[in-house]
């Protein structure tokens, strides 16, 4: 797999032997095994999987390669180019403008844009709409294009199935960029519909069996439609694809359950479901696979909390969240300097949005085994920082880079 220039700012030398140690070690990648750190009064199992993906690794070097070589330009991103807070907070503080916030809400007008300006285009691409409207000022949308590739190959799918006469479902957060950027792509090849869960599922099947009014489709599923969508004739043939963050389980799931509603609903032998439903389990991301399998095979050990890293909008960060919560008391923060103190947390609750406190979260009256993971955008820079901090309440722990040198062993 190709290797990228990353700015030093966000390596570390602790995350940087323990990924390495584990590459040697299983270059298949088929042990999610965690990496098991003990510290002698503290012991960390650190996730197999975690921070910065091939996407996201791809959209840091564009982004600082376009900064370099064009000093005299001004540089504007089309929106936060991922959603970790440190890397997008380090662009700004270059000079990097943003023309939208993550909801598409413009914050410069296109009138102030000119063909002598570089406009990023952030990993999780962008509509065409807006590549449209970028060609229009001059500017070529594809010069500076941070998209993942593995969003690309979303598109690509649902291009190839809308092509041979499938309505596109697509499972993902409506609002989000990623989920625009490819409902966008998927509406130009075939009528589109967007799905954010399983319960919005079990709405559109009813739909699909007539057991709803067509009319009432359009309240059920406003603005998460393509435009002239026809729920009686373009439901009768569907496929599914993802925005490449959701939980992997949670497609899978839809796409499971629509099967089946369409086998039932046309009564479909094996050799008959291509007839209305197309096989799309290749739009699965495999870094999101990766860490969420990490994260299942993190959570089959004992701990007495887990603290996950990452940007607060991060879609595959708080799924990660989302599995631990279901087993321990599970801390989400964005850096370092959210734990105040070994009794003192800020972290962000995923229910109410909100930044919330908590006290004594370390039980300092016996040796604390403490889960350790974090998202596909987030620095190996920020995951040490938090490592150190937490280390740094323990007096009598052995240094982590002597246990890290016996892992290699």
């Amino acid at each position: 797999m190709k290797s990228f220039v990353i700015p030093e700012i966000y390596k570390s030398n602790i995350i940087g032997k323990i990924k390495e140690i584990r590459r040697k070690n299983d270059k298949l990648k088929r042990d999610f095994y965690p990496t098991v750190l003990d510290l002698g009064s503290v012991k960390f199992l650190i996730a197999r999987h975690f921070g910065f993906c091939y996407g996201v690794e791809n959209a840091v070097e564009i982004a600082y390669k376009t900064i370099n070589e064009n000093p005299e330009k001004r540089v504007f991103l089309l929106s936060e180019m991922i959603h970790n807070p440190d890397v997008n907070a380090d662009l700004l503080s270059r000079g990097v403008k943003y023309l939208m916030d993550t909801k598409g809400n413009q914050l410069i007008d296109w009138s102030e844009i000119t063909r002598d300006d570089a406009v990023i285009v952030p990993a999780f691409g962008t509509t065409i709409e807006i590549q449209n409207k970028l060609n229009s000022i001059g500017i070529d949308p594809y010069k500076y294009d941070t998209t993942c590739p593995f969003v690309e190959k979303v598109w690509n799918r649902a291009n190839q199935i809308g092509e041979r006469g499938y309505t596109i479902v697509v499972h993902g957060k409506p609002s989000h960029e990623e989920t625009r950027a490819t409902f966008s792509h998927s509406k130009e090849k075939a009528p589109t519909v967007v799905v954010e869960d399983i319960e919005q599922t079990k709405i559109l099947a009813k739909y699909i069996t007539n057991e709803l009014p067509s009319e009432q489709f359009f309240v059920d599923f406003e603005g998460q439609y393509s435009e002239g969508f026809n729920p009686e004739n373009d439901l009768k043939r569907i496929g599914v694809v993802n925005q490449t963050t959701m939980l992997a389980s949670d497609t899978q799931g839809i796409a499971d359950y629509l099967k089946q509603v369409v086998i039932e609903h046309y009564h479909l032998s094996n050799d008959e479901i291509d007839k209305h439903f197309a096989n799309t389990r290749d739009t699965l991301c495999y870094a999101t696979n990766d860490n969420q399998e990490a994260t299942y095979a993190l959570l089959q050990e004992n701990a007495d909390f887990a603290v996950v890293v990452g940007g607060y909008n991060s879609s595959n960060t708080s799924h990660l969240v989302e599995l631990c919560e279901e087993k321990l008391p599970t801390y989400f923060i964005q850096s370092h300097e959210k734990i105040l103190s070994e009794n003192e947390i800020i972290h962000f609750n995923l229910h109410t949005k909100t930044e919330v406190t908590t006290t004594n979260f370390i039980a300092k009256n016996k040796k604390p085994t403490i889960m350790l993971t974090c998202g596909a955008s987030c620095p190996d820079a920020v995951m040490e920082a938090v490592l150190l901090k937490l280390i740094s309440f323990f007096d009598e722990s052995i240094e982590v880079e002597k246990v890290i040198q016996k892992l290699d062993s």
